[in-house]
């Protein structure tokens, strides 16, 4: 028998489909074929309709959130990192989610300019070097490469296996004064990270960051607009080797996408990767 979850989840999958695949010009309210109206009454009326299937999209994922979540979240603490130019708007949002899900934001992260800036990787190098000596031998692997290596130290400020709080805030506090990442005081680190993109960055340097971080926490889950998962980051994320290990989720900019984001939070706990929203090669939303 089909749970009730499941229904919605379901029809959640459908209005996410209808609502971005509209936004993004592919959607099945297409007017190609109906050449009756002028161009124009054709492009406001499509709009219209994007905007309907949207917002409706949007309002029936916050009425039948809570449903879906089933308190798979509940008393769980997140962390969310920011990355250079993520949507204030849309962190919010997310972080609204969380709370609905039952679960808490421990803290938020803001990774700074100079981490992702590939004219700075030197500084990055260096500074992951010199931090991984003060740690004891194997917390952070010796041969990893620049960015997995960082990734891996961000990892443990934020999420990690057991560490000194010393250790803990050591490495804070090194790459808040590198100006790579700040930290909001004295969270708690957490087993599950939230990523939210912002613009342009390096497909080859989000890939090592991320490749790091996920080998720290239970679970990892990177979020970014509709139009990331067609033509930016999350679509060339999704071809990497680490799409296996943190799940990705188009569409955040909306209510749906959100809902769609704490989804997938809750899954991570027990399976990693998956590409989830109206361009994820694994459903709009995750069903498990």
């Amino acid at each position: 028998m089909i749970s009730y979850r499941h229904h919605v989840v379901s029809l959640v999958a459908v209005f996410l489909a209808l609502a971005v695949g509209v936004v993004l010009g592919g959607g099945p309210l297409s007017e190609l074929g109906r050449d009756a109206a002028p161009a124009a009454a054709k492009a406001s009326a499509k709009a219209r309709d994007a905007k309907r299937t949207a917002s409706f999209g949007d309002t029936f994922a916050t009425a039948a959130a809570t449903s879906l979540y089933g308190d798979r979240l509940k008393d769980r603490p997140v962390s969310i990192l920011t990355m250079p130019g993520a949507d204030g708007q849309t962190v919010s949002g997310l972080a609204a989610q969380i709370e609905a899900a039952g679960g808490r934001v421990a803290g938020t992260y803001d990774a700074q300019p100079t981490l992702v800036d590939a004219s700075q990787k030197s500084l990055v190098d260096t500074l992951g070097s010199q931090v991984m000596t003060q740690l004891d031998d194997g917390t952070v692997t010796s041969d990893a490469p620049t960015y997995d290596r960082i990734g891996q130290l961000l990892g443990l400020a934020i999420a990690g296996s057991p560490l000194a709080a010393d250790d803990v805030s050591s490495i804070r506090q090194s790459l808040a004064g590198a100006q790579l990442m700040n930290s909001p005081g004295e969270s708690a680190r957490t087993p599950l990270v939230l990523v939210v993109l912002g613009k342009d960055i390096d497909e080859a340097i989000l890939s090592g960051i991320l490749s790091g971080l996920a080998s720290k926490a239970t679970g990892v889950v990177v979020a970014d607009d509709a139009r990331s998962g067609v033509d930016g980051e999350l679509k060339g994320l999704r071809q990497e080797p680490v799409a296996d290990d943190v799940a990705t989720v188009d569409g955040a900019d909306s209510a749906l996408g959100q809902v769609t984001a704490v989804l997938a939070l809750a899954r991570s706990l027990d399976v990693q990767g998956g590409a989830f929203g109206a361009s994820g090669s694994d459903g709009a939303v995750p069903l498990g």
